[in-house]
């Protein structure tokens, strides 16, 4: 296999360089080699986007509606292969790859749709004989970040959008996995798009993330990934007065209060902190769970962690795979020896793991007696690692859970309806979870969060448009 190529102007062209991506469940595999752009292209990119964005913006809905049915159709149909694409690039598990591969598709085929409901309004003028009509438009051009833990999920909910409602895309897909992004980029050049009206532009974002960010001609921006680069994205976006969205960490509370269902609870957290790794931003990072029940949910957990195997994400039967990356498995190890130096007790796992091929294997774990001022309650750790906080009471939990500088997603178990009422409207996050993992949302609905983890209008589902197109007011006097 040769280098895959960037897809620039509607034909596939060499970067400046190119880069091995690499299986993280065994680094002797080479999942492909992935061409690498430099600033040149990213404006070259522009340019094609430009010349194809008076005619895809003036498209028809059904036009529109063709192309996201069309590459909707063809992911589906294709889950298994992708999702095994995925797990090999990223090292989720292969039936995470594979439900991440189907909820690509649905995202596609939701904003088809999408496509032909974009509605506008026409009102009354408190002026007589004046006709006033409200509509919306394509921002133009959609510059489009996105990171390495969700790598077709994520490029889905972004690029289906943005071209649902008539913009044209300049995608920006992680260094750690272009393969995915590839594969949507080589469906998409199938799809009867225009040329120009996508664009794959693959390298490091320290060159071709900053060239998108800098070019005028670049509209709106919408980037998914860490906090400190979310501040640098916003700051470089709004100074020329580009529209920004920003997705970015979590640090997110699960509250086990005492009259929760014990396998409910201990199920949810599970899911919410360990699976795909714990490398999810709504992942289950704090346990905040009070007295009566501590100890029961502390055994119970840990007896559950013991159960779970960590291999190889093609390995049936894996419930967790490798961390993504050595520098994320070093961040991962720095963060269990914060922990311990804090005065935390490691309750399980945390040890490095050797399976038959070399990868980046780490035992899921769980600290206990932490305090919620400790850095490993107040700073993201994108990695298996979860910390149990002691509580006395709902109130107190609720005062823990809101303590961070964080607020996308949090959870609470409980079988009483006056707690989870008052939670879900006291919650100082944008979505809240009873009785379920603070991780898995559906696409039709507004993904976003509070603070530090989210800025910007609301990603998926219709509140799409409120960032992907602008509100025009016409006045007419006939």
């Amino acid at each position: 296999m040769g280098v895959q190529q960037n897809f620039i102007g509607g034909e596939w062209v060499d970067g400046a360089t190119a880069r091995d991506n690499i299986n993280p469940s065994d680094l002797s595999d080479i999942v492909g080699t992935y061409a690498q752009a430099d600033a040149a292209g990213v404006t070259r990119a522009v340019d094609a986007a430009k010349s194809a964005a008076h005619g895809w913006n003036r498209s028809t809905p059904q036009q529109r509606y063709d192309v996201l049915e069309f590459v909707g159709n063809e992911i589906m149909a294709r889950r298994d292969e992708l999702g095994r694409l995925l797990a090999r690039e990223e090292g989720k598990t292969l039936p995470e790859g594979i439900g991440e591969a189907t909820r690509a598709a649905q995202i596609f085929k939701f904003f088809a749709g999408e496509a032909l409901r974009i509605q506008g309004e026409k009102v009354q003028s408190v002026r007589p004989g004046v006709d006033v009509e409200i509509t919306r438009e394509p921002v133009g051009i959609v510059g489009i970040i996105t990171p390495w833990n969700f790598p077709i999920a994520i490029p889905a909910w972004k690029i289906a959008p943005a071209l649902a409602y008539g913009n044209c895309v300049v995608f920006k897909p992680a260094d750690l996995v272009p393969g995915c992004a590839w594969a949507i980029a080589e469906i998409l050049s199938r799809s009867g798009l225009p040329k120009g009206a996508f664009n794959l532009v693959m390298g490091r974002g320290s060159v071709v993330g900053e060239a998108i960010l800098n070019n005028d001609a670049i509209g709106a921006v919408s980037f998914t990934g860490s906090v400190d680069t979310g501040k640098h994205v916003a700051a470089t976006c709004t100074a020329r007065f580009a529209k920004v969205q920003l997705e970015m960490g979590g640090k997110n509370p699960m509250v086990v209060l005492d009259d929760a269902d014990l396998d409910t609870a201990v199920g949810a957290v599970v899911n919410g902190a360990f699976f795909s790794t714990g490398q999810r931003c709504t992942a289950s990072s704090r346990l905040v769970v009070t007295e009566g029940i501590h100890d029961r949910f502390v055994n119970a957990v840990v007896e559950k962690i013991k159960t779970l195997k960590v291999d190889d994400a093609l390995t049936a039967g894996t419930d967790i795979g490798p961390v993504v990356d050595e520098s994320q498995l070093s961040q991962d190890m720095k963060y269990l020896e914060i922990g311990q130096g804090e005065g935390a007790k490691l309750a399980f796992g945390g040890e490095r793991l050797n399976r038959s091929k070399e990868g980046f294997y780490l035992q899921p774990a769980l600290f206990t007696e932490t305090t919620n001022a400790m850095r490993i309650n107040r700073e993201e750790i994108f990695g298996p690692v979860a910390s149990v906080i002691r509580v006395k009471d709902y109130d107190e939990a609720l005062a823990v859970a809101n303590d961070t500088q964080f607020g996308l997603s949090a959870g609470i178990c409980t079988t009483s309806l006056k707690h989870a009422s008052h939670f879900k409207r006291n919650s100082e996050a944008g979505m809240v979870m009873v009785n379920l993992p603070t991780a898995g949302v559906d696409y039709h609905v507004p993904f976003g969060g509070r603070k530090g983890s989210s800025y910007g209008p609301r990603e998926q589902g219709r509140y799409a448009a409120e960032f992907y197109t602008t509100v025009k007011t016409a006045y007419t006097l006939p």
